[in-house]
């Protein structure tokens, strides 16, 4: 840790600070006061599940209240904290899920990520997979799940700042249960769309609308592929989509 630190001294004043990411049980004081002294501004917990049973079950070393403390203490310290999660994870389900985010909102940390679990060739939750003895979610699991946890954070004004892993070949190659996809945070907001417009559409007659969004998240709502419009389209609406900069990330405004 400090020959990585070290290495960063010449630099530091070309930047803002210096992000970093642990675990919850390596979290002290001893290590924070170091951390300060080298312009370290963020520091992010693979926290990945708030449920002791499924941080048990898959191995994780640390346990919920380990995530508590960390987080109480690195911001006892003026740190920004980041907390990560993985959704779909073994011995977890949608509502485990639901209260790690819920759990996280009360930490209130500045930003989170969102994983969710691919299992991966030549791993222990691939033996797992193989025996029956995991079921991963879906990708249009994950998609409903991750949709409604992101919404949630954002309700809290928490910034989600990653939602799926980076791409890579061996990622894609790697992936035995085949419910990865490179766009997983688009898939995911587009559901936010499609999910709002049709808790409104759903009160009014009319089976033509424009719905209006903000001009940055117009592809979102229009879906990849037009998949939003596509599903309206099935269900019976005609939707016309506009933008007005007035609104903000994930809000609509509906005119019959």
């Amino acid at each position: 840790m400090l020959s990585l630190l070290d290495a960063t001294v010449p630099y530091i004043e070309l930047f803002k600070g210096i992000r970093l990411s642990t675990r919850p049980d390596y979290i002290n004081d001893e290590v924070l006061l170091l951390l300060k002294k080298y312009n370290v501004t963020t520091i992010e917990l693979g926290a990945q599940s708030m449920n002791d049973e499924v941080l048990k079950a898959n191995k994780r070393g640390h346990n919920a209240l380990d995530v508590v403390k960390a987080s109480k203490l690195i911001k006892s310290y003026g740190f920004n904290l980041g907390l990560q999660m993985m959704t779909g994870l073994y011995k977890s389900d949608y509502n485990s899920d639901l209260y790690t985010a819920n759990e996280f909102i009360k930490l209130k940390p500045d930003c989170v990520r969102i994983y969710p679990t691919v299992v991966m060739k030549n791993t222990e939750l691939e033996t797992l997979y193989n025996k029956g003895l995991y079921v991963p979610m879906t990708l249009s699991e994950s998609v409903e799940l991750c949709s409604e946890i992101i919404t949630m954070f954002y309700k809290n004004s928490i910034d989600v700042i990653r939602v799926g892993l980076h791409y890579s070949d061996s990622l894609k190659e790697n992936d035995v249960a085949k419910n990865y996809h490179p766009a997983f945070k688009e898939l995911c907001e587009s559901k936010i769309f499609l999910n709002k417009i049709l808790s409104e559409v759903k009160n009014y007659d009319s089976k033509d609308f424009t719905v209006y969004v903000n001009k940055k998240s117009l592809s979102k709502a229009i879906g990849q592929n037009k998949s939003n419009i596509k599903e309206l389209n099935n269900l019976g609406y005609n939707v016309v989509f506009k933008t007005d900069n007035n609104l903000s990330k994930y809000d609509i405004l509906i005119n019959r």
